[in-house]
C-alpha cells in the first residue's frame, strides 16, 4: 500500500497556503504495518500544553526558526513528542495545507511510514496517550460524522471520527479524511 499513496501523493498537485499572517506548523503522519494491516500513529495531547488540550492530533507542531524547511517541523516536533528517529522516518508525500480559524495556524501533513514494533519515547508532557489507529476502522462510514458550525455568521463543514471512544475532530479530523480519501481501496 505504502507504493500506492507515495503514488498517489507525487501525483497530485499540493494545496499550498502561504498566507503570512498565519503561524506555520506542520505534523507527520506515521504509518505502520502491524499484524498484517496499515495503522496510523495519533496521540492525546495532555492538559499542560499550550494549545489543544486534551485533543487527539498527529506529532507536530509550530515550526521554529531554526528549521529549513516545513518537513525539518514535522521530524523535529515527532521526534520531540514521540521519540521517532527522522532516519526512521520514509516519506511518502505531503497532503494539503490546512489552516485553523481558532488558533491562526497553517499545518503541512507529512505522510510517512515508520517501523513496527517502535521504541517510542514519550514526551509525557506534551503526550498524554499514543493511540495505533487501523486504517480499516478509521475508513468504516459509520465511524465518521459531519456537522456544521458557523462562524463569524458564515457556515462551516466540521467532521468527527470515533475510535475507541476517541473523537478526533477539528484539523486533525480534516486532514485525516484528506488521507482517507487518497488511500486505495485495497
Amino acid at each position: 500500500m505504502e507504493k500506492e499513496i507515495k503514488k498517489t501523493l507525487a501525483s497530485r498537485t499540493k494545496n499550498y497556503l502561504p498566507d503570512q499572517r498565519l503561524r506555520r506548523a506542520a505534523v507527520l503522519i506515521p504509518l505502520f504495518k502491524k499484524n498484517g494491516e496499515y495503522h496510523i500513529l495519533l496521540t492525546k495531547r495532555t492538559e499542560k500544553v499550550k494549545h489543544h488540550k486534551g485533543q487527539i492530533s498527529f506529532p507536530g507542531g509550530r515550526q521554529d526558526q531554526k528549521d529549513p524547511n516545513l518537513l525539518a517541523t514535522a521530524l523535529r516536533e515527532a521526534e520531540e513528542e514521540m521519540g521517532i528517529a527522522p532516519k526512521d522516518v520514509e516519506l511518502l508525500g505531503e497532503l494539503d495545507d490546512f489552516c485553523t480559524a481558532s488558533t491562526d495556524f497553517c499545518i503541512s501533513p507529512f505522510v510517512a511510514l515508520i517501523p513496527y514494533p517502535y521504541p517510542f519515547r514519550v514526551n509525557p508532557h506534551e503526550i498524554a496517550e499514543v493511540i495505533e489507529a487501523p486504517l480499516s476502522a478509521l475508513r468504516r462510514e459509520s465511524q465518521m460524522r459531519q456537522e456544521i458550525f458557523l462562524s463569524e455568521g458564515e457556515p462551516f463543514l466540521v467532521y468527527f471520527y470515533q475510535y475507541q471512544g476517541y473523537t478526533i475532530w477539528g484539523a486533525t479530523a480534516r486532514i485525516l479524511k484528506e488521507f482517507l480519501d487518497i488511500l486505495p481501496n485495497s
